[in-house]
């Protein structure tokens, strides 16, 4: 028997039943647009500091951003004023870059940029040479700028036209140490301590501790006190937490890394998570003939070359100068597990034996009183390219921020 068909006007209503029943699903949308991530300008990515070399400055020569009459200045570092031969007109040059140089800060824009915020160094002198930089090149885009020595700075800048405050906080070793004389006259007697200094491994120094959550930016750096030049057996450091001594006793090195560890820790329990935290490395000293106090020098025109940085600065070879990468292990294992970035200035700074104030030091005496310097940098010289890389991160940071 042949098979009846249905007439097509009784199909109409049941496809429509169907179709109403059971709609199609929608066609995929096509995927949200997602912004391509942009290229790190030269000098911001980490890597930028640590893999490249240092080239002619490109002629004609900029003007200097800043001259001997900066009020931010320090005279033992102010080279031109002391009557120091002018530092190497170099600029640091990246591998990343393909060749060019790490910009110069854009003073104007840096203030604009970072408008409203704050930036913080905490640290010893080498934190200090950092900012004079800093500081002095600011002030080239904005005249009006006054010293600012609040909530315990030791030395800051107040930039009114954009609203900006930079400031450095004295605390060499970041941990809390105090002074404890012997009382004892013939316990002095018996082993030539003078007295010790108590260094509580778990509270931050009393200088920063109550600005964790004032500044936008943060710079860290301890290191170059941790020696017996600053601390030796008649005046040495005893290590406390918790307020007890530690068993058995650290000797510096080993107190240095527990310091680090706990410093860090708290940095990233008390530092708000939008902060940017920066961990400045090690500035490398070039003494050669001695150390500091047994007739080292490092009056010296010349650029070290790559080959030979290890023989000055590796901690296998026992040179004078070797504390620097000896400190950055640690420090390095100290961020592990951190929101803290690595600021390595170590590597580029090696190079540059010809930039140190040596004997220049502004005054009469001081060479035959502390011997050469050897550890900190003329100004202008090596810290300003360490700004403009400073400069890169902080920009790079603050504009992913603003959107």
């Amino acid at each position: 028997m042949p098979r009846r068909r249905l007439p097509l006007l009784l199909l109409l209503p049941i496809t429509l039943t169907l179709f109403l029943l059971f709609p199609s699903p929608p066609p995929p949308r096509p995927p949200p647009h997602q912004p391509q991530p942009q290229p790190l300008p030269c000098g911001a990515a980490p890597s930028d500091a640590t893999a490249g070399r240092w080239v002619p400055t490109r002629e004609p020569l900029p003007p200097p951003l800043y001259t001997s009459s900066c009020p931010f200045h320090r005279n033992a570092w102010n080279c031109p004023r002391n009557s120091r031969p002018p530092v190497a007109a170099l600029s640091w040059a990246p591998a990343r870059c393909g060749g060019g140089a790490v910009p110069r800060i854009d003073a104007a824009e840096f203030l604009a940029v970072a408008r409203g915020r704050r930036i913080g160094l905490v640290g010893d002198s080498l934190s200090e040479n950092l900012v004079v930089a800093l500081l002095c090149a600011l002030r080239s885009a904005d005249g009006g700028a006054s010293k600012w020595k609040r909530r315990g700075a030791w030395r800051g800048g107040y930039f009114p036209r954009d609203d900006v405050i930079v400031a450095y906080h004295r605390a060499v070793l970041l941990a809390k140490y105090t002074w404890q004389p012997v009382e004892n006259s013939k316990e002095l007697h018996k082993d030539g301590i003078k007295g010790t200094y108590r260094v509580d491994v778990d509270i931050p120094a009393d200088e920063w501790v109550n600005v964790t959550r004032f500044y936008d930016v943060l710079i860290f750096n301890t290191g170059h006190w941790w020696g017996l030049d600053k601390f030796p057996k008649e005046t040495p450091l005893v290590f406390y937490r918790g307020g007890k001594p530690i068993e058995p006793p650290l000797g510096i090195y080993d107190g240095l890394k527990v310091v680090l560890k706990s410093m860090a820790s708290y940095i990233e329990r008390e530092v708000p998570s939008k902060t940017l935290k920066l961990w400045r490395s090690q500035s490398p000293r070039h003494f050669y003939g001695g150390e500091w106090d047994h007739n080292g020098s490092c009056v010296s025109d010349r650029l070290l070359q790559e080959h030979e940085l290890d023989l000055w600065f590796d901690p296998r070879f026992g040179g004078v100068n070797k504390e620097a990468r000896l400190v950055n292990s640690a420090i390095q294992e100290a961020l592990i597990g951190t929101d803290i970035q690595l600021l390595n200035l170590t590597y580029m700074s090696e190079f540059r034996a010809d930039a140190h104030p040596a004997i220049w030091l502004g005054k009469k005496d001081a060479v035959a009183v502390w011997g050469q310097d050897c550890m900190h940098w003329c100004l202008p010289g090596v810290p300003d390219t360490w700004v403009d890389i400073l400069a890169a991160r902080i920009l790079h940071h603050f504009k992913q921020a603003n959107g």
